[in-house]
């Protein structure tokens, strides 16, 4: 018997692991990527209670290890470097595990790489779809030449990020999906820590609409994450990103910490600088084609559950397959319904408790932050502040994939 063979678009964390869990179930993935080759490391991702589940139940937790420093201190620093103590993201509840995007690539590509075939240099450009199959068209570049096959599959799985080429192709341009957040990020990795810490060392500098993070990480540099509120987000992008940077913090003199983050992101071997943005869809899939990860919703990192969700997509997926053989519409429909719930909720929170936690958007939230922050660290009520953070943040510890 034939096995039903699936093309997967894009090979980060979401494709990976929707690979892995189709050749568990039988059937045939090939990978394709845009890239020549493996991405670089990734930056700062947090892994709470559904990512922790899913990767314990696909058998990669241990291989993805984690960053964390037990001897870790982090600070609230203000411009003129003046630092005060700030419990450690690792400290919420919930215990997030706090990784590279890598870490969780590399777990996933050890097991996929061997029994699956991945083509570089390669992307769709045009799709098909009919009752039995999906004509798609590759195009791929090698060392300068291009050609272009066309080949037909049983299922299209779009994990290619928040602007998804097979998204564009068959449901639309990005303007009609892509809400803009008004914010940008920008993350590089530290050449140098901040003069003053350690190197296991983290720092938080907020004020209202902008901040900076500097995240420490096991066994690799220290990562540096800054996003900031803007009205005109093309404009941010006419300049070389450090300069927006600079904007975007002034008038005010940057002062020594900022000015020293700002010199490493402009001295950084590579660096992310984007605008955040949420998939809104009414439907992740058609008989045929379906979208995981950020293609189908992305959250953006302010709800440190992308990966998390990518993940858990790509198990429900397989899941869902397996328990529908040749009923693909009804399988997709099933998988839609079970986490679009679960999606909707984080992708709202995302724009309160996330965007508010990661660029406190007022004076009054950072104060709040830091009454907050005090009754945390406060023996007599740390604990019932831990169990009201705790009740806020439980629903990102539900296991939305478990069969």
């Amino acid at each position: 018997m034939n096995k039903s063979r699936a093309l997967i678009v894009g090979m980060g964390i979401s494709g990976l692991a929707t690979a892995m869990r189709l050749h568990e179930i039988g059937w045939e993935p090939v990978i394709v990527e845009r890239a020549a080759g493996r991405r670089a490391a990734g930056y700062f991702i947090a892994l709470f209670g559904t990512g922790l589940a899913t990767a314990q139940r696909m058998d990669v937790l241990d291989a993805i290890g984690h960053r964390d420093d037990p001897t870790t201190l982090r600070y609230d620093i203000d411009r003129k470097g003046s630092r005060r103590p700030n419990p450690d993201f690792e400290d919420v509840p919930g215990s997030p595990r706090v990784i590279l995007r890598g870490d969780i690539e590399a777990a996933f590509h050890d097991t996929v790489a061997p029994r699956t075939e991945i083509r570089y240099g390669t992307t769709p450009v045009a799709l098909e779809e009919h009752a039995d199959a999906v004509n798609v068209t590759l195009r791929t570049t090698t060392e300068g030449n291009t050609t272009e096959t066309t080949e037909r599959f049983d299922l299209v799985v779009g994990a290619d990020g928040l602007r998804s080429t097979v998204r564009r192709l068959v449901f639309g341009p990005d303007t009609q999906y892509m809400k803009p957040m008004n914010h940008i990020i920008a993350a590089a990795f530290l050449k140098e820590q901040v003069p003053g810490l350690r190197q296991q060392d983290g720092l938080t500098f907020c004020e209202p609409g902008r901040s900076a993070w500097v995240f420490p990480f096991a066994n690799h540099q220290p990562g540096l994450l800054v996003s900031y509120r803007t009205h005109d987000e093309d404009a941010q992008f006419r300049r070389p990103p450090a300069e927006s940077l600079r904007r975007a913090f002034g008038p005010e003199p940057t002062g020594p910490v900022l000015e020293h983050l700002f010199q490493q992101f402009e001295d950084a071997d590579d660096f992310l600088f984007d605008s955040t943005h949420q998939i809104i869809m009414p439907t992740w899939h058609t008989d045929r084609v379906v979208l995981v990860g950020d293609a189908a919703w992305c959250m953006t990192l302010y709800s440190g559950m992308g990966a998390s969700t990518g993940m858990a997509g790509a198990d429900l997926l397989g899941t869902v397959l397996q328990r529908n053989p040749g009923q693909l519409p009804r399988a997709l429909r099933e998988w839609e319904q079970r986490l679009r719930p679960f999606i909707t909720t984080e992708q709202k929170s995302a724009l309160t408790v996330g965007l508010q936690m990661f660029v406190p958007q007022t004076r009054r939230d950072i104060a709040l932050g830091r009454i907050t922050q005090k009754l945390t660290g406060n023996p007599v009520t740390a604990r019932v502040m831990r169990t009201v953070m705790a009740n806020a943040l439980k629903h990102k510890s539900i296991d939305i994939a478990a069969p």
